[in-house]
């Protein structure tokens, strides 16, 4: 098996700890990053190492927080000056948000969108040359169900911006396969247990509104919602699922990639949603003539035939 160089974003805890410790094991050299590696994250730079040491696993954590174009850069290099190369980046740092939209202050939705969707860009700025360069990659991105799915209320800022990263991996998509650079979209329904998401998903600022619907005719939706979510997701649903996936991916040969894989115990849809949307997305290529753009191809080696997207 060809071994990897891959950057995973987000990877303290959650679906990126998941992927990266499995991607490690699967034979791949990956920097989960995350951020104050020396401070309050230091304990899961050392459950890494200990990862690393006890199962042999190529697995190393790098400082980088996607919110500082610097720290990217800085986080970046460091790989780069240690392998020479990147081949995969996988999207997954992210934040959470619960509760009434219209008590999350406008700052508090610029935070989400800054850390789910700028802070992608910033990576991609500096990875993607690199990319560009070899001539050959592959950008993973994590999304969400909710882009395409069923959506239930108290999470629209963070469902915006799921559904704004998603926008932007399709173009992203069209815009590198001329480079020799695949993208696959990871697309998670919900699940409830084996993740933070709940546990360290952020609250409205202002506390009388989320108040006013509480007390209102919403009484009682904080919790009904996420006992909605619990009540849909089997009990068997294995978070680790999706990293499972995410190295399914990353092992298959060039060009033979899926664009989007689904990993949705709950069942909300989102596999029809996007099948729908990504189809009318390739048919106005198509009669754009623009359709080579669905074609991955590497740009060294002409080995492989196209693959549509």
């Amino acid at each position: 098996m060809e071994n990897n160089v891959i950057l995973v974003t987000g990877a303290s805890s959650g679906f990126g700890r998941m992927c990266a410790e499995a991607l490690a094991k699967a034979g791949h050299t990956v920097y989960g990053s995350m951020r104050d590696t020396t401070g309050h994250n230091a304990a899961n730079v050392a459950a890494m190492a200990d990862f690393a040491g006890t199962t042999g696993a190529d697995l190393r954590s790098v400082e980088l927080d996607v919110q500082s174009q610097d720290s990217v850069d800085l986080g970046v290099d460091r790989i780069l000056d240690e392998c020479g190369r990147i081949d995969v980046v996988l999207h997954n740092a992210g934040h959470m948000v619960y509760g009434p939209s219209e008590a999350f202050s406008a700052q508090q939705l610029a935070d989400l969108y800054d850390i789910n969707v700028l802070g992608t860009q910033r990576v991609n700025q500096r990875v993607l040359p690199q990319m560009r360069t070899q001539g050959r990659g592959l950008v993973l991105w994590m999304s969400s169900s909710s882009a395409a799915g069923g959506t239930p209320p108290y999470l629209g800022p963070y469902f915006a911006a799921k559904a704004a990263m998603d926008a932007l991996a399709v173009t992203y998509a069209r815009e590198l396969t001329l480079w020799g650079i695949e993208t696959s979209i990871i697309v998670p329904g919900a699940f409830t247990s084996g993740t933070n998401h709940f546990a360290h998903a952020g609250s409205p600022e202002h506390k009388e509104v989320a108040a006013a619907y509480e007390s209102g005719p919403y009484q009682g939706f904080t919790a009904r919602v996420q006992e909605a979510f619990n009540a849909i997701v089997p009990p068997d649903a294995d978070a680790g699922a999706v990293a499972d996936a995410v190295v399914e991916v990353v092992s298959a040969p060039f060009g033979s990639r899926p664009f989007r894989v689904h990993i949705d115990p709950s069942g909300d849809g989102a596999d029809v949603g996007f099948a729908v949307t990504d189809r009318l997305r390739a048919e106005m290529l198509h009669r754009t003539g623009l359709s080579e753009l669905l074609h991955v191809r590497s740009v060294q080696l002409d080995r492989q035939e196209p693959v549509e997207a």
